[in-house]
């Protein structure tokens, strides 16, 4: 008798998860886990300010002026 407890509550337990399996998905499955992901990227970033947009402008052109060149004689090796 006691294996009928055991198989009866196997399958009290598989009704309840192929009833809560939309739920569970919707918490704890691949969409969501790919929307926490893209939630903190999101939070790393920031809006600059018009007067940000000085260091900015200031920060590209350190950038590009860090760049490597090539010369004109290089370019004809």
């Amino acid at each position: 008798m006691g294996w009928l407890w055991i198989a009866l509550l196997a399958c009290a337990v598989a009704v309840l998860l192929a009833a809560e399996w939309p739920r569970l998905a919707e918490r704890f499955g691949y969409v969501s886990r790919r929307e926490r992901v893209r939630a903190r990227r999101k939070s790393n970033l920031r809006v600059l300010r018009p007067e940000d947009e000085d260091d900015f402008a200031a920060s590209v052109e350190r950038d590009l002026a860090q760049l490597p060149t090539i010369e004109e004689r290089d370019r004809k090796k």
